[in-house]
This record gives structure tokens, sequence and C-alpha cells, in this order.
């Protein structure tokens, strides 16, 4: 079903829940799965995952099953508990967690943390509901998108779960402030469908309509997100005027995310570090911190260790190329940085650590008083901006060597494109 559910509940805050992506032929992508077969493949995974979602859950808590699985499945669980103990950590590892929690990377992390910081307690969550929330969020990512899925999901709440510790914001942090900054984090980008803004204002989808083109994707993850909470009924015991705080709060979060308001986000920033003016103990300043640090953690995989963050820079220049390849089939208007042919990942890479992340990052750390954790970060970016230059050059030297002139692999001539990068970036143009 490819229309737009939507739902009203108390608040009167629109709601929306699943299939509302637009339809992506992906046998042009050679995936020869039918769509139908993709549905009964999911089914079917649901089914012969739940067991273990919830052995994993009980074993996290420290609940030994009566029925335990098979031993290859106790050794990952296993490891995987052994990985939590380490979640705090900047070099955590979610691909590897991902395959040893059997794809269900984003369920198992956030019922450790929401464990790990008193918020089941605190707001009296029922523990087989919030389960049930958790697994509709990570559901509702789609496995097909290279970049834009719940691993990617589950690595921004791990970088979200290390900021929030950072001494400078977390002593100032109430628990409302936490949960709402790993849901945030979790649903940012829930039922993404693997393409951008402008592809969809270009074909006319619904949700562009629906929203007026103006932040179309992050409206409706927000409401997306919103449409899950109601139908789980996770907060339903919370009092009314509650629950509306934390559905507005989180939409202003996953707002935030939005990379053509970059520039807006970082002026405010720098002008309150500039000011000195910046009170964590009011809720308003606390929250816009909140929405820096949900940021920090969506464009955080330059400031990885280079074997983690070289894999994202591929997954998501893919996913740009499939937007490309889509946009040529349909002899649609190819997008920046989506033609394979001519916008290399080394260029795009640099453009983006240039233009986008070492700004934002730059003043985290400022903020943060240049902490261990910042420091590190902006050392991994260093290096792998200098590896992307590397590989750069590197292109440049063998397109020379063939005669063949496509492609920006010239390191004179990429600051023109990086400037270009720039005003795609901030005007939208990337999925």
């Amino acid at each position: 079903m490819l229309g737009d559910v939507r739902l009203r509940g108390q608040t009167g805050v629109p709601a929306e829940r699943r299939g509302s992506y637009p339809f992506i032929d992906f046998h042009l992508l050679n995936n020869t799965a039918h769509s139908g077969e993709i549905g009964t493949k999911k089914k079917v995974k649901r089914l012969l995952s739940f067991q273990r979602y919830f052995h994993a859950s009980r074993l996290l808590r420290g609940i030994i099953p009566q029925a335990p699985l098979h031993l290859l499945d106790e050794d990952y669980l296993g490891q995987a508990r052994h990985m939590l103990s380490k979640v705090g950590t900047w070099d955590f590892d979610i691909f590897l967690f991902d395959r040893l929690t059997n794809g269900n990377s984003l369920v198992t992390l956030l019922c450790h943390l929401f464990n790990t910081h008193g918020l089941i307690h605190h707001f009296k969550l029922d523990m087989v509901t919030l389960h049930r929330f958790l697994v509709m969020v990570q559901e509702d990512y789609h496995n097909q998108n290279p970049y834009h899925n719940a691993v990617h999901a589950a690595d921004v709440t791990q970088a979200m779960h290390c900021y929030l510790k950072e001494p400078k914001l977390a002593s100032f942090l109430t628990p409302l402030d936490i949960m709402l900054g790993l849901l945030a984090a979790a649903a940012h980008d829930v039922d993404h469908p693997g393409v951008n803004q402008p592809f969809l204002i270009k074909t006319n989808h619904h949700l562009a309509n629906l929203y007026q083109n103006m932040s179309v994707l992050e409206n409706h993850h927000w409401r997306s997100t919103i449409g899950m909470l109601r139908e789980s009924r996770l907060l339903a015991h919370l009092p009314k005027e509650m629950t509306q705080n934390i559905e507005q709060q989180l939409g202003s979060l996953i707002l935030a995310t939005d990379i053509s308001r970059q520039n807006e986000f970082l002026t405010r920033l720098k002008a309150h570090l500039h000011n000195k003016d910046l009170r964590l103990e009011d809720v308003h300043d606390r929250h816009f911190m909140l929405q820096i640090a949900l940021k920090c953690a969506d464009i955080c995989n330059p400031c990885r260790i280079w074997e983690m963050s070289k894999q994202w820079s591929e997954r998501v220049c893919e996913e740009f190329y499939r937007q490309g390849y889509l946009e040529q089939k349909f002899e649609l208007e190819i997008s920046p940085l989506c033609n394979q042919q001519k916008d290399s990942i080394p260029s795009i890479q640099i453009g983006f650590m240039t233009y986008i992340v070492e700004p934002l990052f730059q003043e985290w750390a400022r903020f943060t008083g240049n902490s261990a954790l910042s420091e590190n970060m902006l050392s991994h970016l260093a290096h792998n901006k200098a590896q992307w230059k590397s590989l750069l050059s590197k292109q440049h030297r063998n397109s020379s060597n063939s005669g063949s002139g496509g492609g920006s692999g010239d390191p004179e001539h990429t600051g023109q494109g990086t400037e270009n990068q720039e005003q795609t970036v901030t005007e939208g143009g990337t999925p």
C-alpha cells in the first residue's frame, strides 16, 4: 500500500504510519527480488527472530532464560553483551554488533540504553510495550537502502549516547532529555525512501505536496514516529500534557537534522559560544544543545575510525548513485553528487568533510572544552580526509595514465566541486 496513512490522536498533531515511501523500481538496481517476496521475507524474518528478540531482551536485563537457544546463539549473544559493556566507547563497531544480534542492533541497543539510563524505571515503561515499539521502528527502516537503514539509526543512537555522556552536558540532563535524545536518534530517518527531497519534489510525490516542499523527509520521519508511539501505546500511561510535550520536542529534534538548516544552527551555536551565554539549566538552551548533539551524531561517520568511516562513505555514495540511475532511467535531470560517472567517492567525501562536518565538529569541540572524545573525533576526521585526498590523487594519476577524462580526480581542481557541493548540501540536495 503506497497511500499515506495518517493518524490523528489526542494532540491534534497529524501522524503517519507505514507505507508512505515512493515506489522505487529496484529491479533497475540489480535487485532480483520481487516486492511481494521482500514483504514475505520480512514477515518470515520477524517470526523467526521473535524468540531471539525476546531472549536478547531478557538476557540483557539479567534474566536467565528457561529455554535457551542453540549454543551458537548463546555465543553470539554473549559477544553482543560484551560489546554492550563498551557501548560508550567511540570505536564501537556497529556493523559487528548488528551481525551478532542477527540484524537487530537497533532494538537490542535501545533496550540496553533505556535500562542503563534508568528510563524504564523512571517513566514506568512496560518492557514488552517498549520492545514492541522498538521493533516497529526497526522494521520501518528499509534494509534495501545501502545507507539510510536501521544500522545507520543504531550508529547514530550509539553516537548520541556518547555525546550525552560529555561532562559539559551530562550533569544538566534530565531523564526526559535523555529519553528524547535516544528516541530522536533511533527514529530520525525512519521510513527513509533512499532518495532525497529534490527527487520527491520533481517527481511530484505526495509527501512533497503534503509538506509543501519543506523538510519533507524530516516531517515524515517525525510524524511516522508519533504514529508508532500512539499505535504501540508506549506512553499512554503518562499525563496528556507530557505526551504532547514529548511529541513536539521529538519533532523539533528530528526536524533539526534537515541538512538545509545547517548554517542556521551553526551560526546560532557560534553566537552562543562567542557570547558565552549558554545556560544549560534553562530547558530551551538544553534542548538546543540536544539538537546540536543529534546533528553531530547524524553526520559523525567521517569522525569514526577509517575502516568504519570508509564503509559508511561507500554506502551513502552507493545510495546517491542509485538515485542518479533512477533519474537517468526516467529521463530526469541527475541530481548533484548522484552521477557515478562524474562524482567520485573521494571528491564527495572531501567536500562533505570540508564544508559540513569540520565546521560543526570544531564548534562542538569548543562547547565540550576540547574533551577527549572531541579531540579523538577531530583526529579521525583529519586522518580520514587525508586518506580520501590520497585516494583522489591516485584516481587522478590512474585517469591521466589511461588517457580518460572522467571523474573529478584532479586534486588541484576540487575546490570548485566542493564549493558547489556546499551549496548543494545546504540546499537539501543530498539524500
